[in-house]
């Protein structure tokens, strides 16, 4: 919402005239029944002030006051399309809920590029932490002997190390992973500085040759089988998407149990094969 735009919406709203019980009712009853877009903006006309009054509750949090009034009037219009007028309510008490609940919700998608406060636990945190640290602190300075955290944790009903991890949360700013540590041009940044989880590059070489050794010792020990031999073990063993005994059998015209018999005659002296090549190595079949 742009500057002038704002004055004009705060003007409009301290000029908008308040409603009776019976106008709110006949305007609501007007919306749901035949979506008169007039009574709408009647409704949300005289109901902006207390958008405002919501919005300037949650002025502390970094975010443009036009911004939370705009969310504000998005709840404010949710609450005229879901207010039922049979209910002894009156429109203000009912739409309160749906401003704070869209005020909220837009302060927690945008107050860090970390979303955060997804569960009820964690948003009442978010909004009554501050509140009540400070609510604390002054009891404390009355000779109140209290455990902060402990205290927090009891009067919203969360656990202690949701309270501690809130308050990590709301002390620490958003930080970027390429800003440089140093103030030279070619400093490093904290990209830099994280631990990378891949191996080690000797590891990688090692791994490298030895993996080179066994596809060696694999393609001469495979040489002592015979050609049905080598087929079932490479369907069976060798093959990303490995062929069941059944179509082994199919294709080679016998049953599958004899595909199976086949299969652990093969590896037996496959194993038998590798281990005269290096005693080291073994296969499990």
């Amino acid at each position: 919402m742009q500057t002038g735009l704002h004055r004009q919406y705060v003007r409009a709203a301290m000029e908008a005239p308040y409603l009776t019980r019976e106008e709110e009712s006949a305007l609501a009853s007007r919306w749901r029944t035949n979506r008169d877009q007039a009574a709408l903006d009647r409704i949300i006309r005289a109901h902006m002030r207390l958008v405002m009054a919501i919005a300037a509750r949650f002025r502390n949090y970094g975010l443009p006051m036009a911004d939370l009034i705009q969310e504000g009037n998005i709840g404010l219009m949710q609450a005229a399309d879901r207010f039922e007028v049979d209910r002894d309510v009156r429109f203000s008490t009912y739409a309160s809920w749906w401003v704070r609940a869209a005020i909220q919700e837009f302060i927690l998608k945008n107050w860090s590029i970390v979303r955060g406060g997804t569960s009820s636990a964690q948003k009442a945190l978010f909004f009554n932490l501050r509140r009540l640290k400070a609510d604390i602190a002054r009891r404390m300075a009355e000779g109140e002997q209290l455990d902060p955290d402990q205290e927090i944790a009891t009067q919203l009903n969360v656990s202690r190390q949701d309270v501690v991890a809130m308050q990590a949360r709301l002390s620490g700013a958003d930080l970027s992973l390429n800003a440089p540590i140093g103030e030279d041009d070619g400093a490093a940044n904290r990209m830099d500085m994280l631990v990378s989880e891949a191996p080690q590059p000797d590891v990688m070489v090692a791994e490298a040759v030895d993996g080179e050794r066994r596809l060696t010792w694999l393609r001469q020990a495979l040489g002592a089988l015979t050609e049905r031999e080598r087929h079932v073990v490479a369907a069976r063993r060798l093959e990303d998407d490995a062929a069941t005994l059944e179509s082994l059998g199919q294709t080679l015209g016998v049953s599958k149990e004899r595909v199976r018999q086949i299969e652990s005659r093969a590896l037996e002296k496959l194993r038998a094969a590798l281990l005269r090549l290096n005693p080291a190595f073994a296969v499990k079949s």
